[in-house]
């Protein structure tokens, strides 16, 4: 079954305009099942074979050559050679509707393509389903059970998979695979240990001395290894807002896992009512909110104009949407029926910046039906958000 995503507009509109188009993202996003079916009747070979990136890697220009556009290049990053001898071919012929490269987000494939393909290539940065996918394609779907299960398409692609061995599996390969191509490292056993105490930390404010500390490394190593995490696509780290008004707001980063069921895997947990019951219920339920705007944008290729706001009395806006100097803020709560208080951070926001700063407020609740909570803020839905932060 076929699971529309919305990344198929974006890519062809892009494909329209540059003469290459460099599709990333964290294994199993769905990007070779995206191309491939955006554009059928495109010649493709896939590089994940080694003897197919052995021959792109030892002789580039017989295999670009033998090979018919428009040409659809599956995990590039196998054949790092090939990038200087694709500038060559592009730069004969600088039409638009050439390539289209697919790779695994990582160090190497994105400094190839910064060195050899700047301004030659369009790079859309993609993420697996949103919760708006997966409930528009199976007419409805249970938010909680999305949240344990993950976003990866190949859970919904089979009704056998047990998530539980499936994100085994996942991780092991990432492990073997991503991890050991970036990070210099024998044993993977301390790097494990990381990953999973990054979990426990989702939604959260990211402390690298505590991180460090917990795992038995240093911090340094600590930001090192969370890099790695970003450059696989793993983690995204969400950077606090302020403007040049004074020193007491929060300038360190929050973590959220892109996938909350790979998050909840590694923390150990075996279903959603085991979850429920755990403090850590809201912070993945932040993690959800937080992964669906951020799907949302990138999903039409747009910059992520994305913060969180906190005062050093820990005040908080869990989410802000910058427009023009202007925001919509967001802020997460495990509640169906959130009150007042939710808007606590809002009016706190509005006080710092100006009542004008705050052009729209939602609390991205498990509500089913939304309500006013103030003049311009709202109750919603969490998994409904994009919904809201469109209009």
């Amino acid at each position: 079954m076929w699971i529309k995503r919305k990344y198929e507009k974006t890519l062809k509109s892009l494909f329209k305009q540059f003469p290459v188009v460099v599709l990333t993202g964290a294994r199993q996003v769905g990007k070779t099942h995206l191309v491939r079916h955006v554009f059928p009747d495109f010649s493709y070979v896939s590089l994940d074979l080694p003897s197919i990136a052995a021959q792109a890697e030892e002789s580039p220009d017989e295999f670009l050559t033998n090979s018919k556009e428009p040409l659809i290049i599956d995990e590039i990053q196998y054949a790092p050679s090939i990038f200087r001898h694709l500038k060559a071919v592009i730069d004969k012929d600088k039409k638009p509707s050439r390539f289209i490269l697919t790779g695994s987000q990582n160090f190497q494939l994105m400094q190839n393509v910064s060195e050899s393909l700047a301004g030659r290539c369009c790079i859309l940065n993609m993420a697996n389903l949103s919760y708006t996918e997966v409930s528009d394609a199976f007419n409805s779907a249970d938010e909680t059970e999305y949240i344990f299960k993950g976003g990866f398409p190949e859970l919904y692609a089979r009704d056998d998979i047990d998530p539980n061995i499936w994100y085994s599996s996942y991780f092991s390969t990432y492990l073997e695979r991503d991890v050991r191509n970036i990070l210099n490292i024998g044993s993977l056993r301390d790097f494990d240990r990381f990953v999973r105490a990054s979990a426990i930390r989702t939604g959260q404010l990211l402390l690298y001395s505590e991180l460090a500390r917990d795992v038995g490394i240093a911090p340094n190593t600590a930001k090192q290894w969370l890099s790695v995490l970003q450059a696989s696509g793993q983690i995204i780290l969400l950077e606090p807002y302020y403007r040049n008004l004074g020193k007491r707001l929060v300038k360190t980063p929050k973590l959220y896992f892109c996938d909350t069921g790979l998050a909840a895997f590694l923390m150990g947990f075996d279903d959603w009512n085991s979850i429920s019951k755990h403090p850590i219920a809201g912070a993945l339920w932040e993690t959800h909110v937080f992964m669906q705007v951020y799907k949302f944008f990138i999903s039409q290729g747009k910059n992520v104009p994305l913060w969180y706001w906190r005062t050093s009395q820990g005040i908080e806006v869990d989410l802000l949407i910058e427009q023009g100097g202007k925001f919509i803020g967001i802020e997460s709560k495990y509640s169906e029926n959130p009150s007042n208080k939710a808007v606590k951070g809002f009016n706190a926001l509005m006080k710092y910046y100006g009542k004008d700063c705050l052009m729209k407020g939602f609390v991205a609740s498990r509500t089913k039906n939304s309500y006013k909570l103030s003049e311009n803020i709202k109750a919603v839905s969490g998994g409904r958000i994009e919904k809201y932060i469109s209009k």
